[in-house]
């Protein structure tokens, strides 16, 4: 009997990569990846000419359809796979990536009448030019007393949809004219692919503010912030959302001319990157949270019941997997932290032992951190280098280290640094707990998880959990396929349900991280001592962060 594949395409922010899995066993054939040729435009348009202002982030679409064509055709050629035997594609994509399109789809930079218009173009996920109109959103919301922004911790970011299409209303009327729906990167991919129009519910629920049963935020609360944006949902947003492990369709001819695949082979519903990584890693039940480890981290979990949980990112009905409540928290730093003190904090003597020992510097700072005991720096430090995503949902608070002194040593502060990452995820589930939400293991998944010992057993011991790994270096490619499969059905040879592919498919570690019980007594007398730093300084105690970086503005 002949193998069957699925291919796992995964759009990241400055890639796109295809992963080739088979379908019986999960395992990873390979992958094919290629860079945007335009990249993130941050400060002029290909035109070289117009300039973008601050805060802006731009890709061209141009780039998706050139790198969907070369890593579909790359890998299959690569691994020498018959078009006859892939059996399913899923999609994922960065999320609160926007495109305005026309009519036919095409997206209005592919217009040579606003090819020199920045907002006919992709306000990628970290565009931030739209700040004012999500404060303009949360102040409303909160004069109205609307019950949605509760769903997203209080405060909807200027990342999302909602805000990015009220920018363009402002300073570019004519673009939204033109523009016959704005829809997301990873449900345009979807339409290249089948021609089916089919938004999922992934990047509806967690990034354009709908709900299950309550659907988009309504016209009057539009309106009420102002009349121009009464209607946008209604003209420019379709309201017509499917779940994730839907199957969205088949590759039509254009798909085929696209990336090589046979027509006829099913396409599944879009699903945002990092919640992609879910089933990879095993997890199809409530109770498992997710970390998803990387220059931040995010964190998934699935639940039965919708309970309001304050500073979380996000909880969306058929978000994550289908029939769940998907539940989204983060922080918006972790990897971040270590790259940030090899760079700027690392002293000749230690770049030059690595030299001696022909290794990296984080290997360097690892081997040395871990031979310290808990609590033996006299350090802390809060995790906030790049503001607080969860559970205060504040960015701009900033990071600090208490208990430096002339003897404290680099690998000291880098155990720091890490043990602040950690207590942050304690914050998260222990607000969790609090609501109601149980949680009852943890997995991680990602670049870090899969090589840094070191800082796994120490959230071990920080959580007092048990921590399984995700066995793949392509978590959210693996998901998307797995995805994909369930796209085929059983029939084609896939899966029916997601949780019959996660049975199959998914990759965890047989070995995993316990707690140790002596670390565990003293990280929690660490922790009671992180928890007043938090509210102390994130909660309102003392807003000296705030006004430190208010001075510092002030010279810009």
């Amino acid at each position: 009997m002949e193998k069957k594949y699925c291919l796992g395409i995964d759009y990241g922010t400055q890639s796109c990569r295809a992963l080739l899995v088979e379908v019986d066993t999960g395992n990873e054939i390979g992958d094919y990846e290629q860079s945007y040729p335009h990249a993130v435009m941050e400060e002029v348009l290909p035109d070289n000419i117009t300039k973008l202002p601050p805060d802006w982030a731009l890709q061209h679409p141009e780039d998706y359809l050139y790198c969907l064509s070369t890593v579909t055709k790359g890998v299959l050629e690569k691994y020498n796979v018959n078009t006859e035997d892939v059996i399913g594609v899923g999609v994922d994509f960065t999320a609160c990536t926007i495109i305005p399109v026309d009519k036919n789809m095409e997206p209005l930079c592919f217009d040579e009448k606003y090819k020199s218009n920045p907002h006919a173009y992709v306000k990628l996920w970290k565009h931030h030019a739209a700040q004012k109109y999500a404060d303009k959103i949360n102040e409303v919301a909160k004069k109205r007393g609307e019950t949605f922004p509760k769903l997203y911790g209080g405060k909807i970011s200027s990342e999302w949809l909602i805000p990015k299409v009220m920018q363009i209303i402002d300073e570019a009327p004519e673009i939204y004219e033109a523009t016959d729906q704005f829809i997301e990167a990873g449900d345009w991919v979807v339409y290249k692919l089948t021609g089916e129009v089919k938004r999922s519910s992934c990047f509806a629920g967690y990034k354009g503010l709908w709900h299950k049963r309550n659907g988009y935020p309504t016209k009057e609360f539009l309106g009420a912030i102002d009349e121009k944006y009464r209607n946008m949902v209604e003209d420019k947003i379709s309201t017509d959302i499917y779940p994730l492990g839907d199957k969205a369709g088949e590759i039509n001819q254009v798909g085929m001319n696209l990336t090589g695949l046979k027509q006829g082979t099913a396409v599944a519903v879009a699903i945002i990157d990092a919640h992609a990584a879910v089933p990879a890693a095993g997890i199809c039940e409530k109770s498992k949270m997710l970390m998803i480890m990387g220059t931040s981290t995010c964190h998934m979990l699935l639940n039965k019941d919708e309970i309001i949980v304050p500073g979380i990112a996000g909880l969306v009905e058929d978000g994550i997997l289908p029939d769940f409540i998907g539940y989204e928290a983060g922080q918006a730093c972790v990897g971040d932290h270590f790259g940030w003190f090899v760079k700027n904090c690392i002293s000749e003597k230690y770049i030059n032992e690595c030299k001696e020992k022909d290794i990296n510097i984080h290997t360097l700072l690892t081997e040395k951190a871990s031979k310290l005991r808990v609590g033996e720096s006299g350090l802390i430090a809060l995790d906030w280098w790049n503001g607080n995503r969860s559970v205060l949902v504040d960015a701009d608070l900033t990071g600090l280290i208490m208990g430096c002194t002339l003897t404290t040593k680099p690998e000291e502060i880098y155990r720091a640094l890490i043990e602040a990452t950690a207590f942050g995820t304690k914050m998260i589930i222990d607000t969790f707990k609090e609501y109601g939400v149980e949680i009852k293991e943890l997995y991680a998944a990602g670049g870090i998880a899969q090589k840094n010992s070191l800082m796994m057993q120490i959230y071990s011991d920080v959580t007092n959990m048990d921590i399984h790994i995700c066995d793949s270096n392509q978590a959210v490619a693996l998901g998307s396929a797995m995805f994909g499969a369930v796209a085929a059905g059983r029939d084609k040879g896939g899966y029916d349900t997601i949780i019959e592919a996660v049975d199959k498919m998914s990759k965890v570690k047989e070995e995993y991280y316990k707690p140790i019980r002596e670390n565990n007594e003293i990280y929690e007398k660490l922790f009671n001592e992180y928890k007043l730093l938090h509210d102390y300084f994130g909660r309102g105690g003392n807003d000296v962060m705030k006004r430190l970086k208010d001075i510092k503005l002030s010279y810009k």
